[in-house]
């Protein structure tokens, strides 16, 4: 993929109509930055996102702001596959420790997952070629660090992708089934040429 001019997404949220999310993505060959914000009557929040050759992880930071208390998260991934977390809090608020629960289960992660964002699809589809004929036929098993929103609290989540439909340019679109073991969720996620979510059946719709 070469180096592209960034692009701002929008989408508007499914579950909670009162949810906004919008990233701003930067693709490079191989590799994508990205920083968003996500929004709701419960609370804010800010993000950037870093990958490294191949659409792995290198680093995420995420910021959440609430009535009377706010949250950060600073999540890294090592060259080696070390998972590393720093946490700051600040006020008092009914919700699960920030940070990794536990690092050993992280050990075969290679994305992110960011909760309640359809930015974070993204990697794996791309990793895994699954916007081309050329894709692996069977179903693909990951291990994701995914971060629980608005704890910021970092789990290790099972999840399945595969191919269900090719990127066609004539209806702008591919289809992929996602799969999360940990959650018992299942949706065929229709994204664009870049492998970003158009529609999340359940969570998001892009609107721009």
């Amino acid at each position: 993929m070469p180096a592209q001019p960034a692009r701002t997404l929008h989408w508007a949220g499914v579950d909670d109509p009162e949810r906004r999310d919008s990233a701003v993505v930067s693709f490079r060959p191989g590799e994508l930055a990205a920083s968003g914000t996500s929004t709701c009557a419960e609370y804010s929040a800010a993000w950037t996102l870093n990958t490294s050759p191949g659409w792995v992880t290198r680093r995420l930071q995420v910021q959440v702001t609430g009535e009377g208390w706010t949250r950060s998260l600073d999540l890294t991934r090592s060259v080696e596959g070390r998972w590393d977390a720093h946490v700051e809090t600040s006020g008092e608020v009914d919700l699960p420790e920030p940070g990794i629960e536990d690092p050993l289960a992280l050990d075969n992660a290679q994305d992110c997952d960011l909760g309640l964002s359809p930015l974070t699809n993204t990697m794996p589809i791309l990793r895994l070629d699954l916007l081309n004929n050329a894709a692996p036929p069977d179903e693909t098993r990951l291990t994701m660090a995914w971060v629980e929103m608005p704890s910021l609290r970092v789990l290790a989540s099972e999840q399945v992708y595969s191919q269900v439909s090719p990127y066609r340019a004539e209806r702008g679109s591919a289809i992929v089934l996602y799969s999360s073991a940990t959650r018992g969720f299942t949706a065929e996620l229709t994204v664009d040429a870049d492998g970003t979510v158009l529609d999340y059946p359940g969570l998001a719709r892009r609107t721009s």
